[in-house]
């Protein structure tokens, strides 16, 4: 799949006012958005736990991982977590193409709107 970047706005979910207009490489491969955390500190962002990482070169990482809100092409989500990252690594993940309702289209190069599922189960009573 080819890859292809989108412009972002990220904020401070506790500070609205707080936020940064960036450029995201669209990365489904990545379960989470990553933003250097540097810019988090920036805005003022906390860390909310510590999550493990397969990288792609097979290491294993622990990082922080906060929540900011994020819009992109017109999608807002309000909170979407995001993980700390190393300087110069902006990565839109598959969790947040999810909240925001959007997929990659890689011969476009550009994110759609997706129909999002809810899938109703009938519980039958247990005997």
């Amino acid at each position: 799949m080819g890859t292809f970047s989108v412009r972002a706005v990220i904020w401070n979910v506790a500070e609205p006012a707080k936020s940064i207009t960036v450029d995201l490489l669209v990365d489904t491969g990545s379960t989470y958005t990553v933003i250097p955390g540097r810019v988090l500190e920036e805005l003022g962002v906390k860390p909310i736990r510590a999550v493990r990482l397969r990288l792609a070169d097979g290491r294993v990482v622990e990082r922080a991982l906060g929540e900011v809100g994020i819009e992109v092409e017109g999608f807002r989500a309000s909170a979407t977590p995001v993980v700390f990252g190393d300087e110069g690594i902006y990565l839109l993940g598959s969790v947040t193409l999810e909240q925001l309702g959007l997929a990659p289209d890689p011969v476009e190069r550009r994110l759609k709107p997706t129909e999002v599922l809810l899938m109703v189960l009938r519980v039958l009573p247990y005997y």
